[in-house]
């Protein structure tokens, strides 16, 4: 199954994971990634603590379990390769808009891709 088709036909709760430049780790619950293609996928993000570990420390994790009594999900391996600044195309990849939009406009985003490394199942370390 392609990644796309993955994050469209399951529900679940993630986790984006990125540490400073010297390892000091952070954890931020996310959304489903932006798959772009079945190597790159990105993150709107807002001007916090993981998108400045990412300026130091361009690696990242991404885990996803999926809804349910299993545990099965995804975990992306991912390197920060560019991001984007423009509104209006952070404006097209935005899934939900902010119950305040007065305090919206005030928060500055940025679109980051990743180069997906490495895909794992939630539990094991066989792809």
């Amino acid at each position: 199954m392609r990644l796309s088709e993955y994050f469209e036909n399951n529900r679940g709760r993630s986790v984006l994971a990125t540490a400073d430049a010297k390892g000091i780790v952070d954890l931020a619950i996310y959304s489903k990634p932006h798959v772009i293609d079945e190597e790159t996928v990105a993150f709107v993000m807002l001007d916090h603590l993981s998108h400045a570990n990412l300026k130091t420390n361009p690696h990242a994790a991404f885990l996803f379990m999926e809804d349910g009594e299993k545990y099965t999900g995804k975990r992306l391996f991912l390197t920060k390769t560019r991001e984007d600044h423009d509104e209006e195309v952070i404006e097209k990849f935005r899934r939900r808009k902010s119950r305040y939009p007065a305090d919206d406009e005030k928060k500055k985003r940025f679109l980051v891709y990743f180069h997906i490394d490495r895909i794992l199942p939630l539990v094991g370390d066989h792809e």
